[in-house]
């Protein structure tokens, strides 16, 4: 036992937690942390973003793609509250992430100070839980209880508010590996009778499909989920979180669903007559018109979240647990007597070619990252922001692992990215990274590019860029007459000089030929780099359905 400051207290706590690395940005309140954080260099590794969302962004991104706790400082006021968007963009996806802030001292709470904020009040709907500690002597417990909190059931972002008095207290400290409390541990489901109904439903189906979300990749089911679909034999298409939790190759994978899915994959939802939904919770981009969303269906629903059972989609039959676990008992229930292999030539039927082709002088997004795939391999992390450009990934990029796609998909944030790319590089150092983004969204997070250039994160950047906002330019012609209300992006800045001004290489690119050779460079230079793809202001994404349309009612085929 040890009688340190509060500020030792967080570090040493979270080293207690296997953490060795933090995204953050200092400030008044949380100076007494960093100042203890200058005794830990060589044990935590600390990035300084340009920017708190970025931070918030990175940690997440280091999160999703390395199974560890991400973790992230800022400092309280506009420090806290620059969080709140990567805050709700890890809540949306289940990614777990403890942020730390520190706020005024105890004295001046209430009283409108300088920089003075509710941040756990702010945050409280966007994560699972927050904490605010008052006293040195509490900052041990609360941290730990974050941890396993992030982690528990079905993971999420945690906030721990210290006051500023805390972290100059001193309190006695004695360093306890935690274990998670028996109350947080996963809810799981026995499989007795709920796997034998599940099986008997399975009997008596026809026309059975599979639809797989994020929560497969967040539980580590891919092998399990694999296991049970070819024992099925019948088609598999995920939602966009699900993408990579089953090799995107295999012949049952259907693709994507949804607004933007394949025809496939949305014609096999359309018309199973037995849905087996796996860690998806049924957002309104998956399912369009709820009334028509699987109607031939029995609906089954497993996921670790009792919420998220008959939230949006009423079920014929739910369990509640763990992905894995549930899965590994539904293999080992089922028998190798089922034949869909009618079923499956049928949605095989609506498969569709990949189209090729574009506008004379520009490059074809579906090039592109076919490009990607044939020059960086398989062992390459693909982050996007949000809009065309990240559909074009989710459809023309084809993930063969957990965690390879990295996206914003539930709360979709622009400017997502850039951070997240940079968190998923310094987790997975061995991997090509990827980030894919547009001109709209480059311009959210471009000033990421100095935490780049100095800490030498070579993350590969391409812009997609088509000189205007794309995705709601394509509702605003189908939907709005062509009434290009505030999207044009006719402006600056010329990517390749900012590129440049950061100390980054910038190439601006207008062909394949000059794309492959540019990347190519990127790839070996072992640098951040940014490629400024140049694109036609009307390439599409399809095919597309309208919000709250059936999925089998395209606006463009």
């Amino acid at each position: 036992m040890a009688r340190i400051t509060g500020a030792h207290i967080v570090i040493e706590c979270l080293l207690e937690q296997g953490v060795d690395t933090i995204f953050g940005y200092p400030g008044g309140t949380i100076l007494n942390v960093y100042d203890a954080l200058y005794d830990y260099r060589d044990q935590i590794r600390h990035y300084l973003t340009a920017h708190e969302q970025g931070a918030s962004h990175a940690a997440d991104g280091y999160a999703r793609t390395t199974g560890r706790v991400g973790v992230c400082f800022a400092t309280s006021g506009p420090g806290a509250t620059n969080l709140t968007t990567g805050i709700a963009t890890a809540y949306s996806d289940s990614s777990p992430v403890v942020f730390l802030t520190c706020n005024v001292a105890e004295p001046l709470l209430g009283k409108d100070s300088f920089q003075e904020v509710d941040i756990t009040g702010i945050s409280m709907p966007i994560t699972k839980a927050t904490y605010m500690v008052k006293h040195a002597d509490q900052i041990a417990d609360a941290i730990r209880e974050a941890f396993a909190v992030a982690t528990a059931g079905r993971p999420g972002p945690v906030l721990i508010d210290i006051l500023k008095n805390a972290t100059a207290e001193y309190a006695e400290y004695t360093s306890i590996p935690y274990d998670i409390p028996a109350k947080l541990k996963p809810m799981t489901t026995s499989p007795n009778g709920k796997i034998d109904t599940l099986v008997e439903m399975i009997g008596g189906a026809k026309k059975p499909a599979l639809l797989i979300g994020g929560g497969v990749i967040r539980s580590g089911a891919s092998e399990e989920l694999l296991a049970v679909a070819e024992k099925l034999g019948a088609p598999v298409a995920t939602t966009i979180m699900g993408l990579g939790s089953i090799p995107g190759d295999h012949p049952l994978v259907t693709g994507m669903v949804g607004m933007h899915g394949a025809k496939a994959s949305n014609y096999a939802i359309s018309r199973c007559d037995l849905l087996i939904a796996v860690g998806a919770r049924f957002s309104d981009r998956v399912t369009g018109d709820l009334g028509s969303f699987a109607a031939y269906a029995k609906k089954v629903h497993i996921d670790i979240d009792r919420a998220e059972i008959d939230k949006n989609v009423i079920t014929d039959h739910h369990i509640v647990g763990d992905a894995k676990k549930v899965l590994t008992a539904l293999n080992e229930a089922l028998t190798d007597s089922y034949d869909f292999s009618g079923w499956m030539a049928e949605v095989n039927d609506k498969r569709t070619p990949k189209r090729t082709g574009t506008a004379a002088g520009y490059l074809d997004p579906r090039d592109i990252l076919a490009a990607v795939q044939r020059i960086a391999g398989d062992n390459t992390h693909i982050v996007t922001d949000v809009g065309q450009h990240q559909m074009w990934s989710c459809q023309h990029f084809t993930y063969q692992w957990p965690g390879q796609l990295v996206t914003s998909g539930g709360f979709g944030t622009m400017g997502f990215g850039y951070g997240a790319a940079m968190g998923t590089k310094v987790g997975n150092p061995s991997r090509t990274v990827v980030h894919a983004t547009g001109d709209g969204c480059f311009r959210m997070n471009c000033h990421e590019l100095a935490t780049a250039s100095h800490y030498n994160i070579p993350v590969i950047t391409l812009i997609f860029n088509n000189g205007t906002l794309g995705m709601v330019r394509q509702w605003q012609s189908l939907l709005y007459n062509g009434r290009f209300s505030e999207t044009t992006l006719d402006r600056g800045p010329d990517f390749v000089k900012l590129a440049e001004a950061y100390g980054v290489a910038g190439h601006r690119v207008t062909n394949l030929s000059e794309f492959e050779a540019a990347f190519t460079e990127a790839l070996k230079s072992g640098k951040p780099a940014v490629l400024d793809c140049v694109l036609d202001i009307d390439a599409t994404v399809r095919p597309m359905v309208a919000a709250a349309k059936p999925l089998s009612e395209y606006l463009l085929d």
